[in-house]
């Protein structure tokens, strides 16, 4: 697969940056967690409400991909994106 750049604006990378950090902060949290004898519950709510702002985020940037990349991509008539797309659907599940 062939990676390409993909300009985004200012806006675009300060969110998509302060949500990567917020999730860093919640893994760094359980880190402490663990190391503080923490209780597995506590533990695992803590790792589920990580997998959760993941899942968001990684919602987030397949909508945005979706809308631009693809879009234009087809619009340029290039239909190969449609497999690229399934093949990063497949992963992604």
């Amino acid at each position: 697969m062939k990676h390409k750049n993909v300009p985004r604006s200012d806006e675009d990378k300060k969110k998509l940056i302060k949500r990567l950090n917020i999730i860093s902060g919640q893994i760094n949290g359980v880190s402490k967690m663990i190391s503080d004898d923490r209780y597995c519950y506590d533990v695992l709510v803590q790792l589920s409400s990580i997998v959760n702002s993941i899942k968001s985020l990684e919602s987030e940037v397949l909508k945005v991909h979706l809308e631009t990349c693809v879009t234009d991509d087809i619009k340029e008539g290039n239909t190969d994106v449609i497999d690229e797309v399934m093949d990063l659907i497949d992963k992604i599940k």
